[in-house]
Formats: C-alpha cells, sequence, structure tokens
C-alpha cells in the first residue's frame, strides 16, 4: 500500500497541508494559530476563540450557528488552547461527512466546512465596530470558570505552579488559558482591536484530510478566508535554552489532605535534535508508561504515592514528574524520586524496561494512522521544529535506542525544581525553604 503524505501550498500566509485519502469517510479540517506567549497579550487570546464560537455575521445567534452544525449533517466543531514550547496555540477543529455517504451528492459538505470555519475565523459578530458586547462579557464567565477549574483540581493545579515557578523568568510560565486576574480589563473594544492585531500576526496552519486534493482545497481557501495578512515569519525551531541552576525547593500550602510532589527537570534535547529518540525513551523508561520506574518504585513497591509519572515537552526540553503523596511521606518520596534519576544516569536500565518502552512508543506511533487528527497533530510537530519525521522511519530510530543512548539522555537532565503542595498545619523541617 502506497503511504499517504501530507502536501504542501499557502494562501495569503495560511500554509495549506492536505492528505488525500479515502480511507476515511469524513473530512479532518484543523486551523492552528500560533503567536509568542506573551503576558499582555496571552489572556486576551486565549478569550478570543470562546467570543467567535457564539456566532457569525451569518449566523449571528448562537442558535443559529449550531444549527447551521447540524445542517452540516452533524458536522463537529471545536477548539483547543494549548502550549508548545514558548508558544500559545489556539487550534480549531471541524470534523464532517463525505457527501458521498449522506445521499447529499449536490451539496459540497468540505467546501460548507472550509467556508463555515472561514467566517468564524473572519467574519464573527460586529456591533457598533466591535465584537459583540453580550458575547465578550459572558464568555470572559467562561473561561473565569475554566481557570477555576484547575485551580480546584490539585493535581492540575501543582502541575502549573511547579512549571511557573521552575520558569518564572520565561514565557514558558503562562497558562494558555491566560491569567484570571486580567480578565476583568478586557472589554469589547480591547478585545477588538486584540482580534485585528491576532487574526494578522499568527503563524496559520490548515490541515486537511480527506477524499480531497490540493487544488479543491487551495481554492475554497482563497475564497472562504477573506484576509490580508502582513508576512509570516513561521515559528523559531528553538526555544528559549535555560540551563538548570542550584535546585529550587518551593513549598505551598493550601487547604488539602493529600501532598502534591512535583519535580521539574531541564533536558538539553530538544524535538529537532537529532538525540530526541532517546530523550523519548529515558521518558519512557523514567515515569511515561505503567511499567516505568516511577511507577513501579515509587507507587508499587514502595506504597508512597497515588501516582507517580513524568512527563516530556520535546518543544521546550522540560520534563515534569507528578506525584501524590501522604504529606508525611514527603522526605522519603522525594529521595525514591531522585534514585530513579540517578539509576538513569548510571544506566540502571533493564533489558525489560528497554523492550516494553520500545513497545509502547512503537504501539502509540502506529496508532497514529487510525486518526486523521493525530496523524495531524504528529505533522504539525514537525512544522513547529522544522524537523518532519516519517512514522516508520521513527519506529525504526526507537528500536535502535540501546541502554547507552538512553544514558547519555539521561547526562543531559538536570534537576531544576522542587515543588511540594500540602496542608497549611504541621511543619516540615527539610520542605520549608523558599516559600
Amino acid at each position: 500500500m502506497n503511504k499517504q503524505s501530507f502536501e504542501r501550498s499557502h494562501v495569503r500566509q495560511i500554509r495549506i497541508h492536505v492528505m488525500p485519502t479515502d480511507r476515511f469517510k469524513t473530512f479532518s479540517i484543523s486551523l492552528f494559530a500560533g503567536t509568542p506567549l506573551r503576558e499582555q497579550t496571552v489572556t486576551p487570546t486565549a478569550l478570543l476563540p470562546f467570543v467567535l464560537r457564539r456566532g457569525t455575521k451569518r449566523y449571528p445567534l448562537t442558535k443559529q450557528f449550531r444549527e447551521r452544525l447540524d445542517d452540516l449533517y452533524g458536522a463537529g466543531f471545536g477548539f483547543d488552547i494549548y502550549k508548545r514550547g514558548d508558544y500559545q496555540m489556539v487550534q480549531f477543529k471541524m470534523d464532517t461527512i463525505h457527501q458521498d455517504y449522506v445521499h447529499a451528492e449536490k451539496d459540497d459538505l468540505l467546501r460548507a466546512s472550509l467556508t463555515f470555519l472561514g467566517e468564524v475565523l473572519c467574519s464573527p459578530v460586529i456591533e457598533n465596530d466591535i465584537l459583540k458586547t453580550q458575547y465578550v462579557q459572558s464568555e470572559k464567565n467562561t473561561l473565569t470558570k475554566r481557570i477555576e477549574s484547575i485551580i480546584n483540581d490539585k493535581i492540575r493545579y501543582a502541575a502549573e505552579r511547579c512549571v511557573e515557578e521552575m520558569c518564572k523568568d520565561e514565557p514558558y510560565r503562562l497558562h494558555p488559558l491566560g491569567q484570571i486576574e486580567r480578565i476583568p480589563e478586557i472589554d469589547a473594544e480591547s478585545l477588538t482591536s486584540h482580534y485585528h492585531s491576532w487574526l494578522n500576526e499568527a503563524v496559520m496552519d490548515l490541515y486537511v484530510v480527506g477524499n480531497t486534493t490540493m487544488e479543491e482545497v487551495t481554492k475554497i481557501v482563497e475564497e472562504a478566508f477573506p484576509l490580508s495578512r502582513s508576512s509570516s515569519p513561521g515559528y523559531e525551531s528553538h526555544s528559549h535554552n535555560v540551563q538548570a541552576k542550584d535546585v529550587q525547593t518551593v513549598v505551598e500550602r493550601l487547604d488539602v489532605t493529600q501532598g502534591k510532589l512535583n519535580l521539574g527537570l531541564r533536558s538539553k534535547i530538544r524535538y529537532a535534535d537529532q538525540d530526541y529518540p532517546a530523550a523519548l525513551m529515558y521518558n519512557g523508561v523514567l515515569g511515561a508508561y505503567p511499567h516505568s520506574k516511577l511507577f513501579i518504585n515509587v507507587r508499587e513497591k514502595e506504597s508512597l504515592a497515588y501516582y507517580a509519572a513524568s512527563r516530556y515537552d520535546g518543544h521546550k526540553g522540560i520534563i515534569t514528574i507528578q506525584s501524590g503523596i501522604e504529606i508525611e511521606n514527603y522526605e522519603k518520596a522525594l529521595r525514591i524520586i531522585q534514585k530513579q534519576l540517578d539509576s538513569m544516569k548510571n544506566g540502571e536500565i533493564t533489558d525489560l524496561e528497554l523492550a516494553q518502552t520500545k513497545a509502547m512508543i512503537r504501539n502509540q506511533l502506529l496508532e497514529l494512522n487510525d486518526s486523521a487528527f493525530e496523524m495531524i497533530g504528529y505533522d504539525f510537530n514537525g512544522v513547529l521544529s522544522g524537523v518532519h519525521r516519517d512514522t516508520d522511519a521513527f519506529i525504526e530510530m526507537i528500536e535502535q535506542i540501546d541502554r547507552g543512548k538512553v544514558q547519555q539522555a539521561a547526562e543531559q537532565v538536570e534537576l531544576d525544581t522542587v515543588y511540594f503542595l500540602r496542608n497549611e498545619k504541621e511543619v516540615l523541617a527539610d520542605a520549608d525553604k523558599n516559600v
């Protein structure tokens, strides 16, 4: 079977990526709009998609907006807001069935869907030359509640606070949903001004996977996205490179019954680097999977943690460790976690750990081909980093990783921050530092 890949073009500073395929019964559409993380813009940028999804010039009422999706045979529409490296990403997604499967030969559902997305982006509801005040005020409340939900979820809260402390002098400290204290100062007029700036400056990548052609998609985009944009330079291939210094320990006290012990580590290896497969293996052996060292040694053998895992942001070069522990077990849990980090640097990695980690990563890469949106996400990582890796070639790279290469990756990792969220009562001698 011929392997399918993305074809590339551009229209009005929008980069177009199309995978023509008849494997799926739907058209999967993603529009990525990326801007640098900045304190003055992160909150209004996060608010924009909430407002834009309320209505368009043609469908100004939210009810009409949703009815139009129903007219498109129940097309799915949504958005995500997240960060990749030092960039804030807004991703709009649509999933529309191909007209051949709904006996709608006269309806061009790809054209209708891209036109709808173009209206969401370029033709929002405007009243008195500004975004509709009612929608702005309503969605400010929605965004506030979304951020509050993170604060109320102490696992997510501890993860964000660890990163915030670790990267206090870097854009990466900012949460992609913005700062809750900055929401009240936004009004319809200021958000409208920001909308026009964002529309002009954001790096935009439009993906379409389905039974179509680059020629067809390009022609539709030219009509459906009436943008006049200045030159978009694309993404820098590297994030700010900050070296770990003396380990800082931060303790925060809240009304909690379970402690959250999080560690932030810096890796010199990024997504675009040749050693990235080894760094991915390092994270897999350390804490990404149920067979990993953190899960087995901290949670299973010692029964010290309710959960223990690690995550690796290859675009930033940061690894974070999350664990939930009894507060009195802080010192012991920290000691055992650090022991796992030391064992990785010493090359104490079993053949079974290597084999299981390779199998997990291989399965994840193979499963990408089962989902159009997963393929889009994987390809976009290549766009962000400037390095595209064919999945088959990447699997082969993973298979070639041995213990020595994982150990070398471990030597590129340094502990930066220890963050502990605990209750407000008893005092822990070794934990009460740098509060």
